[in-house]
């Protein structure tokens, strides 16, 4: 499989300094909530998102120079996630993301709260001062959809009546809805028409689906090393995810089981042996691929260039990961 940092290499310089400029950005006076902030930025993934900003302001501006404002919402795009993350991990009772200690088990849930609400007042800030009305539209809608998704998850918990609908919406709302905001946000940025704009916002709309539809995949496929998180965590939490709405198709009996909590480890194991034995898992591969498939005709309008190969590269990315 291609290292996802190939995919990046057009836009590396522009990563490098990330993790320096967010440090500075966050300007937290208290030094606890300043550690507690520095934690999650030292401890933060790939840096998939400012990519996705990064590449497509690249690719969408002449000679591919981009202007300070571009990194801003790059910057402001990885904030907002990073904030998403640490409230995630509150509400799931999470101890490690990626190998490390949460903020909340680290700190304790009250600092880790506080240290969220306090990235979020930071990205609104730095956006408010981008002085651009549309791109502050969508970046707060981006924040609200995230709270939309974490109540529909939680009013959903256990339930087997949820639909494909639903659960696509609230993979929308908690993945996707920052990729395809802060993607149309850089189109703005880059002056371009609306419809193209519009495209932008396709592409991130549909590659933040099928991701989500991955790491779904991979909640049953992948290990605690590699997921940084136990195995079948969402499942013991009652997220009903594509692979387990195709088990309950093929095998209705594990609602039972299901909508008593999964407390009892046998009912729990018994779940994962039927969704894994299932057809479940490969026909959610093909949903990704679907949505994976969609995102990449989304720029087709984009005229050739390294940055764009660069993201049809990662749309094949995501898919690999499932192998």
């Amino acid at each position: 499989m291609t290292p996802v940092a190939d995919y990046f290499a057009p836009v590396r310089e522009d990563l490098r300094g990330l993790t320096a400029n967010l440090k500075n950005l966050i300007g937290a006076k208290h030094p606890i909530l300043y550690a507690a902030a520095e934690h999650l930025f030292e401890g933060k993934g790939k840096g998939l998102r400012p990519a996705l900003v990064f590449l497509a302001a690249r690719a969408t501006m002449p000679g591919g120079d981009i202007t300070p404002r571009h990194g801003r919402l790059a910057e402001i795009t990885e904030m907002i996630h990073t904030a998403s993350l640490v409230h995630d991990d509150v509400i799931d009772g999470a101890e490690v993301r990626r190998n490390l200690p949460t903020v909340n088990h680290h700190f304790g849930n009250r600092v880790a709260v506080l240290a969220g609400d306090f990235l979020f007042a930071q990205s609104s800030w730095y956006l408010a001062n981008l002085d651009n009305l549309e791109v502050v539209k969508l970046l707060a809608r981006v924040i609200a959809d995230f709270a939309e998704g974490e109540i529909q998850q939680s009013l959903t918990a256990y339930d087997t009546g949820l639909t494909f609908a639903d659960y696509l919406q609230k993979s929308f709302y908690k993945t996707a809805s920052l990729m395809a905001g802060s993607m149309k946000a850089a189109g703005v940025l880059s002056d371009l028409p609306l419809s193209q704009c519009d495209r932008l916002y396709d592409f991130g709309k549909h590659f933040g689906i099928a991701f989500q539809i991955v790491d779904d995949i991979l909640d049953f496929t992948g290990s605690t090393e590699s997921l940084g998180k136990p195995a079948g965590s969402d499942l013991k939490q009652g997220n009903l995810t594509a692979p387990v709405l195709y088990a309950l198709a093929d095998h209705p009996e594990l609602a039972t089981h299901i909508e008593e909590g999964l407390t009892n480890p046998e009912d729990l194991a018994l779940v994962l042996e039927r969704v894994r034995g299932s057809g479940g898992i490969e026909r959610s591969r093909e949903l990704a691929r679907s949505h994976s498939r969609l995102a990449a005709e989304a720029l087709a309008w984009l005229p050739v260039s390294e940055c764009k190969n660069s993201l049809l590269g990662l749309t094949e990315f995501i898919l690999e990961r499932m192998s």
